[in-house]
């Protein structure tokens, strides 16, 4: 096991430049703590003396691919080690899942409040209609705090308490069954690469030397941007305009497609409906020709640089926007470079990331690769965790799981929320899978209406093959809808069938009485009825 971090090397007593090389700032207190555990200055890895002479497997990436693997592994006896090169804990710590819901939290926090003075029942003591505003800067402080209270669970301290060996540097395969790190050699009879994704940016002119954020370090931001473009319409990207949105910034999306193109009509059309609502606008089918510096991120971490951007795309599109924050949001591309993958035989595509058989093999039996690195399957935390256990399983119990029997749902956690799982009606069409499709909207559900959303366009749509109750697919949209989604994902894993949900007692009023009601169709198609 690995020695515990002495106070001496604190990140406390790091100079800044070393936090700002790591795209991690301010250097708070929040941020020592966070950095202490994900990252120590000084982390004392096995010696030559304790190092395994080959290790039954070894993750290469500290995300949750990585975490899952080495930790399980070691649990369950095997001689594991980590190699984690940045920020153990990865995207999804850091910049990713965790910093964004804490940002999401106080925006919907924010719209809340706004909604009770206007319905008059939020008042200053004296009567009067109180005046509020957000303190950015308080938000951002939260975050850090937070995201700093979470970081334990993916610490080094906690990978070795698991029993597993931790290296902290960059890894690279030097042959077939070895990996190099820090200059050291280690062996292995299994391997598996988890070391993620980043956020693709375009080859746009100006772009490169402009001061735009990504998820990478918008987090970094203490004080709120007065005009924000947001480039691209995924996830990303309509989370953090609407949040940016109600927090005071004023927020301009660029869509070359449709927004959430992976969704359901409706749900895209929820989803703009509400973010129009909260003053986000929508540029679509926009081209940036070109991005233009106007002024350089100033030495003033407060202040802001100034950005334009020179558009194309026909009538109605502004010929250009300025403003202070620009945040690339138009894709992820996967992290394989630098890793050697030809020196181990695993075929891979920069672009796509690394092509692994349905047990997550790579073209090398000794190596796997989980999550954002692999090429074609869904890039999400949960699907790396996921994963990860499946290679485990495969790679050292011999086991024959199948990334393809993987029922893996998604959400995008605007308000309302979209969660997704298994096909949409188009995906269905591309498929050759006829299907019937069961709605509720939730316009008429009561706890959507006494919570005052009934607006908001809220459903729920569930998918079966035809002429059967066999669910293939659903979309909730809905506040909460991530929560609600789950009901479905266990019907479908477990081959549960649409008229025995139907049947499954909610209690009343909840928002998720809307997947009964979708389910209730089915039954009423299908039902006995007296001459």
């Amino acid at each position: 096991h690995e020695r515990p971090l002495s106070m001496a090397s604190s990140w406390s007593d790091a100079p800044p430049e070393e936090a700002r090389a790591l795209d991690v700032w301010p250097l708070d207190e929040s941020n020592v703590k966070l950095l202490d555990a994900v990252r120590p200055r000084a982390w004392e890895g096995p010696t030559e003396a304790e190092a395994a002479g080959e290790y039954d497997i070894i993750a290469i990436g500290s995300g949750a691919g990585g975490l899952v693997t080495a930790k399980q592994a070691a649990r369950r006896g095997a001689r594991s080690a980590l190699i984690s090169g940045h920020l153990a804990g990865g995207d999804c710590l850091n910049v990713g899942c965790v910093p964004s819901k804490a940002l999401l939290h106080c925006a919907r926090a924010a719209r809340e409040a706004r909604a009770a003075l206007a319905e008059g029942f939020l008042v200053a003591a004296d009567g009067t209609a109180p005046k509020l505003e957000v303190d950015f800067d308080a938000v951002m402080a939260r975050m850090r705090r937070l995201r700093a209270h979470i970081a334990p669970a993916d610490s080094h301290e906690g990978s070795a308490a698991a029993g597993a060996h931790v290296y902290q540097g960059w890894a690279r395969f030097s042959g077939p069954d070895t990996v190099v790190v820090n200059e050291r050699t280690l062996r292995f009879k299994k391997c598996v690469i988890a070391t993620g994704g980043r956020a693709a940016v375009p080859p746009t002119p100006g772009l490169a030397a402009a001061p735009y954020v990504t998820n990478a370090t918008l987090y970094n931001l203490t004080a709120l941007p007065p005009r924000m473009v947001v480039l691209g319409a995924g996830v990303i990207g309509m989370e953090m305009a609407q949040a940016f949105a109600a927090f005071g910034s004023q927020v301009t999306v660029l869509a070359r497609s449709a927004v959430l193109s992976k969704e359901e009509p409706a749900a895209r059309e929820a989803v703009v409906k509400a973010l129009e609502a909260d003053g986000v606008a929508f540029v679509s089918g926009v081209d940036v020709k070109e991005v233009q510096t106007l002024r350089q991120q100033p030495d003033d971490p407060r202040a802001f640089p100034l950005l334009k951007l020179v558009l194309g795309g026909g009538g109605g599109v502004p010929a250009e926007l300025e403003c202070e924050a620009l945040l690339v949001a138009t894709g992820r591309t996967p992290n394989v470079d630098g890793l050697g993958l030809d020196a181990a035989g695993v075929a891979h595509c920069g672009k796509e990331g690394i092509a692994i058989d349905d047990l997550g093999a790579t073209s090398n039996p000794r190596v796997y690769a989980v999550g954002d690195c692999a090429a074609g399957v869904p890039r999400f935390t949960h699907m790396s965790g996921e994963m990860a256990k499946l290679a485990v399983q495969n790679a050292l119990f011999g086991d024959g799981w199948k990334v393809s029997s993987l029922v893996v749902p998604r959400c995008c956690y605007t308000e309302p929320e979209v969660a997704s799982v298994g096909l949409t009606r188009r995906d269905a069409e591309a498929a050759g899978v006829a299907v019937d499709t069961y709605s509720s909207s939730l316009e008429h559900n009561d706890r959507v209406i006494l919570e005052g959303q009934a607006a908001g366009g809220g459903i729920v749509e569930i998918h079966c093959s035809k002429d059967t109750d066999t669910i293939v697919g659903a979309t909730v949209v809905a506040a909460g809808a991530g929560n609600i989604i789950n009901e479905v994902t266990l019907a479908m894993q477990a081959g549960v069938g649409l008229g025995a949900v139907a049947r499954v007692i909610h209690p009343y009023p909840t928002v998720g009485e809307g997947v009964m009601q979708a389910g209730l169709g089915y039954i009423r198609r299908h039902w006995a009825k007296l001459n």
